[in-house]
């Protein structure tokens, strides 16, 4: 299994209202499965790219006028870590949904090395540290499968009763948050207009506030890495 490109390194409740607000939000992403299509060195190359994603007629579609920020934030009585840990697996699902539902148009022809904004190339680095050059479906999949191992990996994420979280685990979900960010940024500057066509722009808008938001809030991500579409965020959580 590949490692990020990148060197950064029983269940308790929330109060009724929060979970009814998340579980509506969950339900919405997650109809994003019901469409399919039909028919970590970052390298800067020079682009005059079109962005469509920042045509405010579809940026301004959401699922849902909810608080983004109230509905990140850590509610009363709850362990942080444990808050962080439940939304990174929601996030990674959803991220995941919204992969499928776009993978017809994300292939090793029609993206056959994965970037963002800008022409800003992503690097794969595997067990050994040699950089691979690979496409976009190839870059996500390592990235997912990444993600799954760690999330499945009951010393980092204990799902028994009484157990601890890891002293390191802040630093694996930041590594976990960048390979989803970098998924969601190349979703967003290269399969923009095919979420569009398939209409689940609404879904991914607020799905991606909602992401954007949560890492603000806890502090998951370096300015640097999510500056290629600072123009996005800023449109989104303004």
């Amino acid at each position: 299994m590949g490692r990020s490109i990148l060197d950064m390194g029983g269940c308790q409740s929330y109060s009724s209202s929060d979970e009814e607000d998340v579980s509506a939000l969950k339900a919405n992403y997650t109809n994003v499965s019901l469409f399919k299509l039909r028919n970590n060195s970052l390298h800067l190359v020079p682009s005059a790219e079109v962005k469509p994603y920042l045509t405010d007629h579809f940026l301004s579609r959401r699922i849902t006028d909810l608080d983004l920020l109230t509905l990140s934030a850590l509610p009363h009585g709850l362990d942080q870590q444990e808050w962080i840990a439940t939304n990174t697996v929601s996030f990674f699902q959803h991220t995941t949904l919204f992969f499928s539902a776009l993978s017809d148009c994300c292939s090793i022809t029609t993206c056959p090395a994965a970037k963002s904004s800008g022409n800003l190339l992503y690097e794969w680095t595997d067990d050994q540290g040699k950089k691979l050059k690979c496409s976009a479906p190839i870059y996500i999949d390592y990235a997912l499968s990444y993600i799954q191992e760690i999330l499945s990996d009951e010393r980092v994420f204990p799902t028994k009763a009484g157990s601890s979280f890891p002293s390191g685990f802040i630093f694996l979900i930041q590594k976990i948050f960048v390979m989803l960010f970098r998924t969601l940024a190349h979703l967003f500057s290269v399969h923009y207009q095919d979420a569009i066509a398939v209409e689940i722009h609404p879904q991914l808008n607020t799905l991606f506030t909602h992401f954007i938001t949560f890492s603000h809030t806890f502090r998951l991500l370096e300015p640097s890495e999510t500056a290629p579409i600072d123009e996005l965020i800023a449109v989104l959580t303004c």
